[in-house]
């Protein structure tokens, strides 16, 4: 999948976090609660989890309208449907943008983030910058991102929690009616499952972003 701009890579394996995560592994492999391959599994199962499977979803529901009622109805039913691992308590919630409603996705108190379906949140979205700028002016947040919705759309922000994660639904764009799915899958950025932007071929290229604070600027 494609994000359409050059972006930068943040590591903190040295942080005081990661120091703590590998101590308390060490514990664990020490006291026998966990072996070091059921350790890689899980490792190899949250890798596998990426922007990539919220453009599958995507991409089904832009050429299967069942699939598309589905994905918004029952999101982890959906997902299953494709291989998608999305079962646990959290719920998912799909939100659908359409010619008068845009959606931008925020966790105001940490950062609560559909991680079964999309991966790691960006080091953005995780930003107390973003956190409570996305509530306050969502307009001004998106056009730093390349993006504004056309006059008179209405802007939903929706809050996740520790219950309930977002995924938006962007619209397809235009000229895309020859596009196999495959094809138009490489066309949804992981922003425009965030709602900060829309699918590639829409006129965002994601040059703004090199205005935006280091705090909020886009990332791995």
């Amino acid at each position: 999948m494609s994000e359409g701009h050059p972006h930068e890579e943040i590591r903190h394996e040295s942080s005081p976090y990661a120091a703590r995560i590998r101590a308390i592994e060490a514990l664990l492999l020490e006291k026998g609660v966990l072996t070091e391959p059921e350790i890689q599994d899980r490792i190899a199962y949250m890798e596998a989890r990426s922007p990539a499977n919220g453009a599958r979803l995507v991409a089904r529901a832009w050429v299967d309208p069942e699939f598309k009622e589905r994905l918004l109805s029952d999101t982890k039913g959906a997902a299953q449907e494709l291989g998608i691992d999305a079962s646990g308590p959290v719920e998912f919630v799909v939100v659908e943008n359409t010619p008068a409603v845009h959606n931008l996705i925020v966790c105001t108190l940490c950062s609560c983030y559909p991680r079964a379906i999309l991966g790691r949140p960006p080091d953005w979205y995780k930003s107390f910058e973003y956190r409570s700028r996305a509530v306050r002016e969502p307009h001004a947040v998106m056009r730093e991102f390349g993006f504004e919705p056309p006059e008179g759309v209405e802007v939903a922000v929706h809050d996740s929690t520790a219950d309930i994660r977002y995924m938006v639904l962007p619209m397809r764009p235009p000229g895309t009616q020859d596009m196999n799915e495959e094809q138009l899958a490489e066309l949804v950025t992981r922003d425009s499952l965030i709602g900060v932007s829309v699918p590639a071929t829409q006129g965002n290229n994601g040059s703004a972003l090199q205005r935006l604070p280091r705090s909020v600027r886009r990332d791995t």
